[in-house]
């Protein structure tokens, strides 16, 4: 700050200011009594009046000065004379000197000053005297968070009521509080329960636009945390605290205030209160502590994400190390203690639930806390420990179909396979269902980065439809074929081969040869853009384990091949989702969300839903195409919808030999839901259905779609698809319509891997296609969909002698962190 204060008035001006004497009175400018005349009623002989009156009865000012006060009893020169030359004759009374005009506004100033001052004192009264102070039990009970669906009125979750246990202070020890008020308020036994220089501070930032630090005491923090749950640096919320901080400190003593901040703080691990702390951290009461856990504990409470000593141990170490040389200065540790210090050693984690339902929904929540914290900037402490209501996406009614629908079809099978289901609202991004496990604290697969297999052919379609290849043109499926990047043999499921199909065509049966030549034609980093754009992948991994890996390229060498045509490169179910959502947009893009409304415990509402109004990263013309030509894969795979209700779709399968399939897949979507439907295994190792047969994407994942979709739109009004491509011709490199029909195969995947069907009328508007049985679940190869492993891709860095493609080992284990 400047060395005084801007606001208030400079320094009085050297010199003495004579002030007149009570006795003396304001000139009047009148007759009678004198005010500027002499005894004989004549004015000074100056022509001036004094401003002052006459001492002791006798005129004052000297004659000759020319007078300028007003007078009742006429206007005469002095000595009797009429007035001087050039004087003028002034008529009631006359203006103020700037000496008094000065003193009146100065007057006037401080008048309205005390007046404000009375009036704040009022306010302040009055505001005092109606804050209240909760309960130590009422702020407990306010500092659990719940999560609601979509109806704001069903409960998803409680956070903050797992581990919390009170003790009183007297069963805490001395040097473990005596490290809290060394790490975060030495002066809480003295001071009055604020800091004026914090809060100055804080103004002062907020003035200047500066950084939002406070510097608050303890008992501000219990209010911020405890009470008004929220720390945002307003001068709101900052008035709000100031009140609550000094009558807390009036009304309680401090050992109450201390012993109650103790108890309400969140340290981390899901841990309220040091006793559970001291539980979950060194497996004993809060009274054992010793000065050094103290100091562990001590440090969490600024930032429990940050300095968990699991998670971030050189700082975790620093910051105790200066708690304790604090607790030295404050000499609550001898110096001695202090050299002999070392750092404690701590529990690992446990993987506590932190309040996280135990089935499917608590992975749910862990998507709503990861949103807050990425992308709202909440901590830690805010979402656990701040007793918030926050409604989620997620429609209860979707959410139960998507449970039922995978355990409907999945009893009786083998309990180490793995499904997802993600399901997202095209006109929002909404995230309207969400199974990524039937487990709430295991790993989710709606995360999982798996190889997709034919459900990214959609995408090599929508590349050919920007370059001016239309749905109707017509390329060489036959199968096997050789490629100019690639030794070895690309191959059709079950002997698939159409010589001449049109892309609709291929896409329906899910022709490898076709989309893999069509990739490289309209060339493989272009549909990798097309579909970073349509699923909001970014360039890189962030996470998983591909984390710092190129999306949709190989991870030894960042280079996208034609393999992409064929599924070859890692997505992820919630990707396959948010990616099919934007072709039934028209082409728009909108970001998934989990997080529909964040309030307080009182109802004040802290976040809305984004106002996401979309991005057109595919021309809608495209999109209408690629929507039209999806229209029949559902009932050619024998998925079609309950009442001939038209959708789009594509299945899936990645092959992990020649043999066996590792993954499937069925995605789809109307205008009003997209759904993406994964299954596996934990590790990559062979997809068997109880029956003993491979499973392809219209298999059990088609069922659990197939299921979930008619339920949730039952009852809903059927909504259109394209009945027509928009775009014609043929830019590329296509092939004459045959003269004679291609032959067709009779060899299909065995008919068990998938359960019983609901089967329902094909809608009239499918395009016609060959009707042999090829793989349902139209996932390429009997490697699905993706390269049947052991072919190497030379031109995206695979090695061509048996190795997997995109450098990823396959058959090795998945990184439960991965997604």
């Amino acid at each position: 700050m400047p060395s005084h204060d801007e606001t208030s008035p400079v320094a009085p001006r050297a010199g003495s200011v004579r002030r007149p004497s009570p006795s003396r009175s304001r000139p009047t400018g009148g007759g009678g009594g004198g005010g500027g005349r002499d005894g004989a009623g004549r004015p000074p002989g100056n022509g001036r009046a004094r401003t002052t009156a006459s001492r002791s009865g006798r005129p004052a000012p000297p004659r000759g000065a020319t007078s300028r006060s007003a007078g009742s009893g006429g206007s005469g020169r002095g000595s009797g004379k009429g007035p001087t030359k050039g004087s003028v004759t002034p008529k009631g009374k006359g203006p103020r000197s700037k000496k008094q005009r000065r003193r009146r506004l100065l007057k006037l100033a401080a008048g309205i000053i005390a007046g404000l001052l009375v009036l704040l004192g009022v306010f302040v009264g009055v505001v005092y005297a109606s804050t209240d102070v909760p309960s130590p039990d009422s702020i407990t009970s306010a500092q659990t968070t719940r999560v609601y669906y979509s109806d704001g009125t069903t409960e998803m979750a409680r956070l903050g009521d797992e581990n919390r246990t009170n003790v009183p202070l007297a069963q805490i020890s001395e040097p473990a509080r005596n490290a809290v008020l060394a790490a975060e308020n030495r002066s809480f036994y003295t001071d009055p329960g604020i800091s004026f220089t914090g809060i100055v501070r804080a103004a002062y930032n907020n003035l200047s636009g500066g950084s939002t630090q406070g510097g608050s005491t303890i008992t501000q923090q219990y209010v911020k945390n405890a009470i008004l749950q929220n720390s945002e640096q307003t001068f709101t919320r900052k008035f709000q605290e100031l009140f609550l901080a000094i009558k807390l400190d009036n009304n309680y003593s401090k050992d109450q205030i201390l012993e109650n901040y103790l108890n309400t703080i969140y340290y981390g691990r899901g841990a309220y209160g040091i006793e559970s702390a001291a539980n979950t951290y060194f497996g004993v009461p809060a009274a054992q502590l010793t000065a050094q856990q103290g100091a562990v504990l001590a440090v969490l409470v600024r930032s429990p994400s940050r300095y968990d000593p699991e998670v971030s141990p050189e700082d975790a170490t620093d910051r105790w190390g200066r708690v304790l040389d604090a607790m030295v200065e404050e000499g609550w540790l001898t110096s001695d203690e202090r050299a002999a210090s070392v750092y404690p050693p701590v529990l690992p984690k446990t993987g506590s639930s932190l309040g996280l339902p135990q089935g499917p929904e608590g992975l749910i929540v862990t998507q709503v806390k990861n949103e807050l914290m990425r992308e709202h900037g909440y901590t830690e402490q805010q979402i656990d420990a701040g007793g918030l209501r926050i409604t989620t996406t997620v429609n209860k009614a979707y959410q139960d179909a998507a449970v039922a629908s995978v355990n409907e079809v999945m009893q009786g099978e083998d309990e180490s396979l793995r499904q997802a289901l993600v399901s997202v609202d095209p006109r929002t991004g909404a995230v309207v269902a969400y199974y990524g496990g039937a487990t709430g604290t295991d790993f989710d697969f709606a995360q999982a980065q798996r190889q997709p297999g034919s459900s990214m052919k959609p995408y090599v379609l929508a590349a050919a439809l920007e370059q001016g290849i239309g749905v109707q043109s017509r390329r060489d499926g036959s199968s096997p074929q050789t490629f100019p990047d690639r030794d070895a043999e690309v191959v059709n499921s079950g002997g698939a081969s159409c010589p001449s199909c049109t892309l609709t065509e291929a896409i329906t049966r899910s022709l490898n040869t076709t989309f893999y030549g069509l990739a490289y034609e309209v060339g493989p980093e272009n549909v990798a853009v097309l579909a970073r754009k349509a699923t909001g992948l970014p360039d890189v991994w962030e996470q998983g384990n591909l984390a710092g890996k190129t999306t949709l390229a190989a991870p030894n060498s960042g280079n996208t091949g034609s393999s992409i045509g064929i599924g070859e490169y890692e997505m992820r179910p919630i990707d396959q989702a948010v990616g099919f959502a934007t072709f039934a947009s028209g082409g728009v893009h909108r970001n998934p969300f989990f997080v529909a409304q964040v309030t307080d415990s009182a109802g004040t509402q802290l976040l809305g839903p984004p106002a996401d109004e979309g991005e057109q990263v595919v021309p809608a013309d495209v999109a209408n195409d690629v929507s039209f030509a999806l229209r029949g894969v559902a009932g050619y795979s024998k998925r079609s919808l309950e009442g001939g209700r038209e959708v789009a779709s594509k299945t899936g399968t990645q092959g992990l030999d020649r043999v066996n399939n590792s993954d499937a897949w069925m995605v789809g979507y109307t205008p009003s839901i997209s759904t993406a439907v994964w299954m596996g295994t934990q590790v990559r190792e062979p997809i068997i259905n109880s029956a003993g047969g491979i499973i392809y994407g219209s298999g059990l994942p088609g069922a659990i779609w197939q299921r979930f979709m008619n339920a949730v739109l039952n009852g809903t009004p059927k909504e259109n698809l394209p009945d027509k491509a928009l775009i014609q011709g043929d830019t590329g490199e296509g092939v004459p319509e045959p003269t004679t029909e291609a032959p067709r195969t009779t060899e299909a995947p065995p008919t068990t891997s998938a359960p019983a069907t609901t089967t329902s009328a094909t809608p009239t508007t499918e395009p016609v296609v060959p009707s042999n049985p090829v793989d349902p679940g139209g996932g390429g190869n009997p490697g699905g969909g993706g390269n049947p492993p052991g072919n190497g891709n030379p031109a995206n860095g695979a090695p061509a002698n048996g190795a997997p493609a995109n450098g990823v080992p396959r058959g090795g284990p998945v990184d439960p962190a991965g997604g």
